[in-house]
């Protein structure tokens, strides 16, 4: 069925609700009648694959048809991945047992299969750490994750059975990231997403940007509370102020002060190079996002997806002052779209 598959399959599960509280935000923003907005988003969706988070995000309602055609939407951003990735192996990434199996050697941490794990052995990993992460094995957005600290529990046997109740799959010491990552934001590990692209079996770097966290909670995770800037590809820095799902707009980061812009990311060609080597070790798939953490002794993997959010893209009005979308860079890569 392809696109029209997916369309239907979109209008058999839409929230009604956010659809129409968008059509209200939209009219508040624009002043056009709501039938019209209404309509639009319908028409959008069937053109262009853009969903009514899309059609706001992004401002289609101030876009013309060809500028509109050069947004990557969350239909194009599918199409994509069917072309690209093979559902066989989502498992390797969606699984974090798996992912940390495979890509050991990228995470310069110590970690532990707690699933899979005796109480003995849970004791013994923690007899060298004060605090740890604990993750779900299959939960993505930062759902599930949480830092620990031994010290809040009456015994480790109590936090082993904490743990088990949690259902938690991995548990792993925490990232100290690297100084000037810090400066950002010190409440969260502020990770960058960096997009690949297997051309003939060769990774590509496609685009990047620096996830920024902004709640109490240890993650940066654009749907859980972040936000985000695009990255210059060529010289690691900061390339816009920050933007979250809510659509603020940040000249510095709220918690620290930070000016955002111009900021340098330290081991910028570290990190790519380490994403393209792990790309290139699983052809399979060929579009992935991978979250890097940067520590004073150089990057290193927190996870990766196999359905690179769109929505991270640089197609917001701010990141997009001419109103074109990164659908052209995309092409240069990906055939068939």
């Amino acid at each position: 069925m392809g696109k029209l598959g997916y369309i239907v399959r979109c209008i058999a599960h839409m929230d009604y609700s956010a659809l129409f509280d968008t059509v209200k935000q939209v009219h508040k923003l624009s002043g056009k009648p709501r039938a019209v907005i209404l309509a639009d988003i319908v028409s959008c969706g069937f053109k262009y694959g853009a969903g009514y988070k899309d059609y706001l995000l992004c401002e289609f309602y101030n876009l013309n048809s060809e500028q509109r055609a050069t947004f990557v939407t969350r239909g194009i951003n599918n199409t994509v991945v069917k072309l690209l990735n093979d559902p066989d192996y989502y498992h390797i990434l969606d699984n974090k047992t798996e992912f940390y199996t495979m890509f050991n050697d990228y995470l310069h941490r110590k970690w532990l299969n707690f699933a899979k794990c005796s109480k003995s052995e849970f004791v013994d990993f923690m007899q060298e750490f004060d605090e740890i992460i604990c993750k779900p094995d299959d939960l993505c957005c930062g759902k599930g994750v949480d830092k620990l600290k031994k010290a809040d529990f009456g015994s480790l046997d109590d936090m082993y059975d904490e743990l088990k109740r949690r259902h938690i799959s991995i548990v792993e010491e925490v990232v100290k990231q690297h100084h000037d990552m810090s400066r950002i934001n010190p409440d969260s590990v502020n990770t960058i997403r960096v997009y690949t692209v297997l051309t003939d079996g060769k990774a590509n770097a496609i685009y990047a940007c620096i996830r920024m966290g902004n709640s109490d909670r240890p993650v940066d995770n654009i749907n859980a509370g972040g936000m985000y800037s695009p990255i210059d590809m060529k010289t690691g820095k900061i390339a816009f102020p920050a933007c979250d799902k809510q659509r603020k707009v940040y000249e510095k980061h709220p918690r620290s002060g930070c000016e955002l812009k111009g900021y340098q990311i330290p081991f910028w060609e570290e990190s790519i190079a380490m994403c393209c080597e792990a790309a290139e070790k699983l052809p399979q798939l060929g579009y992935i996002g991978w979250d890097v953490a940067i520590t004073d002794n150089g990057p290193l993997f927190i996870e990766a997806n196999n359905m690179p959010g769109h929505d991270a893209l640089p197609q917001m009005p701010l990141q997009a002052p001419d109103k074109i979308g990164f659908l052209p860079t995309l092409r240069q890569y990906v055939k068939g779209i």
